[in-house]
């Protein structure tokens, strides 16, 4: 198991500490939230943790079940775009993610790494209702 822990600063700010490493991010409210927007809004940060989990467990099965050196992915990029609720409770309602991938699409691990990108744990991890559309991008 592993902790973090919290202190609010006020105006909207945060204290998150990873408890193993200590490192320390913050958070801020958005500004279409009463907030500054001057860091990841807690919703902000489920959307980066899925792009990083997706290519993260990607580069993990490649090495594990497929034997393949972790550079193979090195340089892969994505974007997650969040889109909140109009209406009450405010919530995520879609996160979007599109990845690039630096190998081709005929590539032996392509198709594990295509069914991997639905499988990472936040995936599985979020509410059913948020819709999360995934496009990867192959290399020429």
């Amino acid at each position: 198991m592993v902790k973090s822990t919290g202190i609010y600063r006020g105006g909207l700010n945060c204290e998150l500490t990873h408890g193993p490493s200590g490192q320390v991010i913050s958070t801020d409210a958005p500004v279409d939230n009463q907030g500054r927007g001057e860091a990841f809004s807690p919703t902000d940060l489920t959307a980066a943790s899925l792009g990083a989990c997706i290519v993260t467990t990607m580069a993990i099965i490649a090495g594990t079940r497929l034997g393949l050196d972790d550079a193979l992915l090195a340089g892969t990029r994505w974007e997650v775009a969040k889109e909140m609720s109009a209406d009450a409770p405010r919530r995520i309602v879609r996160l979007a993610t599109e990845i690039w991938l630096p190998i081709p699409q005929d590539h032996p691990a392509a198709e594990l790494l295509a069914r991997i990108a639905k499988n990472c744990p936040v995936h599985h991890s979020l509410h059913p209702d948020i819709e999360k559309p995934i496009t990867l991008h192959w290399a020429a």
